[in-house]
C-alpha cells in the first residue's frame, strides 16, 4: 500500500520552495520600505525653478561684495561676515545640508557681535562633507558652498 501523499517527501517539497521565495519577497519588502534612500526629491521641477531664484540671490551677494570665511572646533562653528557695502550685521539663516542623508540637515538662526562673527553650537561633531547655504533673516541675498568639517584653517564659501 502506497502512503498517502502527505507523508511523502517530494509534496513538501515542492511547497516549501514557493513558500520560501514569498517570505523572503515580503521580508525583503519590509527592509526596503523602513529603509528608503531619497536622493531624488519628488518635486523637482519646484526645485528646478528655484534653482533660478538662487543664482540671482547669489548675484545681489556678489554685488555687495560678501564673503564668509568658516572654521570648526570641536562642536562649534565660527562664521564670519565681511560685510561689504551692507549697513550693519544681519542676523543669518545658517542651513546645513548633508551630501546624502536628509534626516541630518538642520538649520540655525545666529546673530553677530560687533565685529561681524557668528558662532553656531552643535550637539555634536560634524564629519565629512557638508553643503552650507547662508541668508540674512529677508532672504535677500545667499551664499553657499561645500565644506569639509572639521575645517581647522579659515575657509571661504564660495558662490
Amino acid at each position: 500500500m502506497e502512503k498517502p501523499w502527505y507523508k511523502q517527501f517530494w509534496p513538501w517539497f515542492l511547497i516549501i520552495l514557493p513558500l520560501i521565495v514569498v517570505s523572503w519577497t515580503i521580508v525583503t519588502v519590509i527592509i526596503f520600505s523602513n529603509n528608503s534612500v531619497s536622493l531624488v526629491t519628488e518635486d523637482y521641477y519646484k526645485k528646478g525653478k528655484g534653482i533660478n531664484i538662487d543664482i540671482s540671490k547669489l548675484n545681489v551677494a556678489k554685488q555687495l561684495e560678501l564673503e564668509i570665511n568658516i572654521e570648526s572646533k570641536a562642536k562649534l562653528v565660527n562664521f564670519t561676515l565681511n560685510k561689504g557695502q551692507l549697513a550693519h550685521y544681519p542676523a543669518l539663516n545658517i542651513l546645513f545640508a548633508h551630501r546624502t542623508l536628509p534626516n541630518r540637515d538642520f538649520s540655525k538662526l545666529v546673530t553677530s557681535d560687533a565685529n561681524g562673527n557668528y558662532s553656531v553650537a552643535l550637539d555634536h561633531d560634524l564629519k565629512g562633507p557638508w553643503f552650507i547655504e547662508v541668508t540674512p533673516h529677508d532672504k535677500a541675498w545667499l551664499i553657499q558652498g561645500r565644506v569639509n568639517f572639521p575645517v581647522t584653517q579659515p575657509t571661504m564659501l564660495m558662490n
